[in-house]
């Protein structure tokens, strides 16, 4: 597919969005390793999602769909069949991530894979902590594939140090922790997103988390206390709220294009996941919150933004973990700023779909943006405008639908190449930016301007 946006139109309007991929991913899986019925509401369908529902299916869990209703048979952890076959995670690693611990806690032999791009992805940081644990795990060179061979349970506990704040490896050992004999405390740099920790403890299980120092350095623990005799969890009842990084791209796309004003009903608001908002709100952009009652003990908030100029910002340190899936739309509001915005300490966008950093940079400079590339960040000059031109996403959704905001704005349309990829998180994306008053449309397909 290939999608071409042409600017000029203003957005407005009322709308709620799909269920939060975060959440929808993790209360499938954690449904499975429950004893009985699971039933969640507003649950997003895609790409990401499906590749975990087949998983599940592989596993001998049956699950119904009825809309965006899922229903889960969980049958406990240890309930799990082994699968004939690979599970095939396609590009998703919190998919292959999440999996192998629940296989962990199980004691289920199975093999993980998925594509070429979830190949190159490190897995070193769940494989070294998860034989620490005692589970019969092996990667191949660092990497996808991974095989899980039958552990001896209960798995050991203990202190786990990692060396990146991430949400994928701190589920992945939580889940294998519900299997330990004895506590797990798991210590990060920074505090992650803690969906796993507030879904958990609905289910029962004893959770907490602590901010902490160490010579001098701040460091976050995350402690899980097993019971006596193996867990129970108690199966899910629950309504997901809006996701807000598929918010994030209607957010930018109202407060960079001209007459804009809309509202966003059920977002989720949970402080480790928005940190981009604080950054737009620092660099003058006009966005009103309305806090509504928690869902499931996560925040939930509408949100009313409104067309305004912005300013260049500087990004840095804990910042970047609270935003770490945002970097590519808060690009494109940062390109439409007036100055310079400088993102510092973020490698770690290296390791994503793509090539987070080099992708967004060649791609910002195919529409006119002056942009700076540095190992762990960007510098962009923004200057209020872009041009337009043809882009090519690198097989990575978050980068396609940014892309996209983008031409709602510029002063020529954007094409977007291989533009089916945003089904992966945001199936709606296009439909939500015309009912909104956007204005796309199909193309035949071309090449990049900057082949």
């Amino acid at each position: 597919m290939t999608l071409t946006i042409l600017p000029g139109h203003s957005l407005s309007g009322v709308i709620s969005l799909p269920g939060d991929k975060s959440l929808s991913h993790r209360a499938a899986l954690f449904a499975s390793l429950a004893a009985g019925r699971s039933q969640i509401e507003n649950f997003l369908v895609s790409g990401v999602t499906t590749r975990l529902l087949e998983a599940l299916t592989s596993l001998g869990i049956f699950w119904k769909l009825d809309g965006t209703t899922l229903t889960v048979e969980g049958r406990g952890l240890g309930g799990y069949s082994i699968p004939f076959a690979p599970i095939n995670c396609g590009n998703s690693a919190s998919t292959l991530r999440f999996l192998s611990g629940a296989l962990a806690a199980s004691g289920t032999p199975a093999v993980l894979d998925g594509s070429k791009g979830l190949r190159r992805r490190p897995m070193d940081r769940i494989i070294v902590p998860l034989q620490q644990m005692g589970v019969n795990v092996k990667g191949t060179a660092g990497c996808a594939p991974l095989s899980m061979g039958v552990s001896h349970l209960p798995l050991k506990g203990g202190i786990i140090n990692t060396p990146v704040s991430s949400a994928q490896v701190k589920t992945c050992l939580l889940l294998a922790g519900l299997s330990a004999g004895e506590p797990v405390t798991i210590i990060e740099p920074g505090f992650s997103r803690d969906h796993t920790e507030r879904m958990l403890a609905g289910m029962g299980v004893t959770i907490n988390s602590e901010k902490t120092s160490a010579n001098g350095s701040a460091q976050y623990q995350t402690h899980l206390i097993p019971p006596a005799t193996r867990y129970s969890l108690k199966p899910l009842t629950m309504s997901l709220p809006g996701d807000f990084s598929s918010a994030a791209f209607l957010i930018v796309a109202a407060v960079i294009t001209p007459g804009s004003e809309i509202t966003l009903q059920n977002i989720g608001l949970n402080a480790t996941r928005t940190g981009l908002l604080d950054v737009l709100l620092s660099m003058g952009a006009s966005i009103q919150i309305a806090a509504r009652p928690s869902r499931n003990g996560e925040p939930v908030g509408d949100l009313t933004i409104r067309h305004c100029p912005l300013k260049g910002v500087d990004i840095s340190g804990e910042q970047v973990v609270r935003m770490i899936d945002e970097f590519p739309i808060f690009a494109i509001a940062a390109a439409f700023a007036s100055g310079t915005s400088t993102v510092r300490d973020a490698s770690e966008l290296r390791l994503k779909e793509s090539d987070r950093i080099s992708g967004l940079c060649a791609e910002l400079k195919a529409i006119g943006v002056s942009v700076d590339e540095t190992v762990d960040g960007f510098s962009i000059h923004g200057k209020g405008a872009i041009q337009g031109g043809t882009v090519d996403p690198h097989g990575d959704h978050r980068l396609a639908m940014s892309l996209a905001v983008a031409g709602l704005a510029s002063q020529q349309p954007i094409t977007v190449l291989n533009s089916e990829i945003m089904q992966e998180s945001f199936p709606e994306f296009t439909d939500v930016i015309t009912r909104l008053g956007g204005a796309l449309e199909d193309t035949p397909n071309l090449e990049p301007s900057h082949a």
